[in-house]
């Protein structure tokens, strides 16, 4: 009955019964456009990094048959290797890292530990969200950026590809 119900409003009921998550998403109408109930979030080049860096801890952990857990300071060491040689504005840098880490939380991907300040569960939801083609998709996109490939390129490169299709 509820996913009818969500289904009439173009919504979609996704139950991950091993990791006891449910979430809604915009369900998939092909070309029929329909209103957009569910928000979504425009992700910066730090978030998406923090997002597959939480991706593959995630992956990690459950092959392990762990909890995903990792501290502000794990999040700050990792990022700054994304952070521009030329930067010469570390304080904007550490600020922008902790506003991404604001964002994850307040999208529940993030979940304090109530024991820790500084400590954070991933949510397994994070799996659902981002499969793993798009995750694949995503860090191919980075190896080209880090090799130099211009915007201009990047685009080039992905209307020849809808072309092929």
């Amino acid at each position: 009955m509820i996913r009818r119900r969500l289904a009439e409003l173009f919504l979609e009921l996704v139950i991950d019964r091993d990791v006891q998550v449910a979430f809604t998403r915009q369900a998939d109408t092909g070309d029929l456009e329909v209103p957009l109930l569910l928000r979504r979030a425009q992700l910066t080049f730090i978030d998406s990094i923090l997002l597959l860096h939480l991706r593959q801890r995630l992956t990690q952990a459950d092959s392990q048959g762990d909890r995903a857990v990792v501290s502000t300071d794990e999040i700050m060491e990792f990022l700054t290797l994304y952070e521009r040689a030329s930067n010469t504005d570390r304080a904007g840098f550490v600020k922008r890292v902790h506003a991404s880490i604001e964002k994850i939380k307040k999208h529940s991907i993030l979940q304090k530990i109530r024991s820790s300040e500084d400590r954070f569960e991933i949510s397994p939801t994070l799996k659902l969200l981002f499969s793993a083609e798009e995750i694949q998709a995503l860090t191919h996109l980075y190896q080209r950026m880090a090799a130099g490939e211009t915007p201009a390129q990047l685009a080039q490169t992905e209307s020849d590809e809808e072309a092929d299709q």
